[in-house]
């Protein structure tokens, strides 16, 4: 095996695959990173048994050589040591020669390093066929699913099922749900294609991958009983799912309320963040006439905030918030105005942006934890 590569592009594929290899591991041969130079390119492969990333770094890119003095081969080397060196290195090539089938002769900058390999043959089997049901969905549109309901996601890995985005299709609608039980974030959007699944993956993983699509246009996806796989540009990233029934969402949103509250987002969210930090919790009071928001604690003392600009519809009322989901709910909506919808100062309410139907988010008050 041998080869001189561009070391822009081969940071490029090091760092998208390295985002799936652990720095400690179970199996220490996840700690490498698996070398392929085959008739695509140069492929590379990492993987903590969980997620999998696979990226190639093609011959040419936009009409420049990337790869040559090529001899196809495979092996395995270890990633942050690999990452480290070639990140640090100034050539605009870096020479590669596998020698023995024992070490790598890499020269760079008149410097030559020999670090060990392994045998590709020693890496764990690992199935990367895009079988399952199949559709293209806009990069940024998967982006902003996920990004605007993975938040709502448990973090508290006893009730796994929960720490995960459970995404559902059913002909041309796909419907992302989180929760952690006190807070539930649903967002539906429209796909060119009729597929039919449900299933549930890891939000954090869920996140990750999203971040990774980078410049990409479209992203397939593809959804099989044990995993779910999504490829963009020279990139198929494979997680595992959470093999576990999501609990039924259906008629979790109200339709009807007795309290109906807009305020502009920013001045709701400054007021918000003042008072907060008096205490867990913040008690927002409200009538036709006036809003405002408060907070108490006897180790911290108090803060109070009116807000002007907003419109309420009902008698008077008040409720005992947490803060930071709602904070983190409006901003998840991206909107300038949103809407609170209210039953009573004990029941769960909805956060909304009027402008946008596709996105609910279902609060607790704080005095029902």
């Amino acid at each position: 095996m041998r080869f001189t590569v561009n070391r822009e592009q081969l940071l490029k594929g090091l760092n998208m695959v390295s985002k799936a290899v652990p720095q400690k591991a179970e199996l220490p041969i996840f700690q490498n990173v698996k070398m392929t130079l085959n008739e695509k390119g140069l492929e590379l492969l990492g993987s903590d048994s969980n997620i999998t990333i696979r990226t190639t770094v093609p011959y040419m890119v936009d009409g420049v050589e990337t790869i040559k003095n090529a001899k196809p081969g495979s092996a395995l080397i270890n990633c942050k040591l690999l990452f480290d060196n070639i990140r640090k290195s100034e050539s605009e090539f870096i020479d590669f020669e596998l020698i023995d089938n024992s070490f790598f002769k890499i020269t760079y900058d008149g410097t030559v390093i020999k670090p060990n390999i392994i045998r590709a043959e020693e890496y764990p089997d690992i199935d990367l066929s895009p079988v399952g049901e199949t559709f293209d969905i806009a990069a940024n549109v998967l982006s902003g699913l996920v990004e605007q309901t993975a938040f709502s996601a448990s973090n508290k890995e006893t009730r796994p099922i929960f720490t995960g985005v459970n995404l559902e299709a059913n002909g041309s609608k796909l419907t992302a749900i989180a929760t952690d039980t006190a807070r539930f974030a649903k967002k539906t959007v429209d796909l060119n294609a009729q597929v039919h699944f449900n299933v549930t993956i890891p939000a954090k993983k869920l996140v990750d991958i999203t971040k990774s699509f980078e410049d990409a246009d479209m992203v397939t996806v593809y959804i099989a009983d044990r995993k779910a796989m999504f490829s963009f540009g020279n990139t198929l990233i494979s997680t595992r799912l959470i093999n576990a029934p999501y609990a039924s969402a259906k008629n979790i949103i109200p339709l009807t309320f007795n309290y109906t509250l807009a305020v502009n987002a920013r001045e709701f969210l400054n007021a918000l963040d003042r008072v907060s930090s008096f205490g867990q919790t913040v008690t927002l009071i409200v009538n036709e006439d006036e809003l405002e928001l408060m907070s108490r604690s006897p180790e911290t003392g108090s803060a109070n905030a009116k807000i002007s600009t907003f419109h309420f519809s009902g008698n008077n009322f008040e409720i005992k918030i947490n803060p930071q989901h709602v904070s983190d709910a409006i901003r998840a909506l991206g909107s300038e105005d949103v809407t609170f919808s209210f039953i009573s100062n004990g029941s769960p309410f909805v956060v909304r942006n009027v402008k946008d139907a596709s996105v609910d988010y279902l609060l607790t008050p704080y005095n029902r934890w």
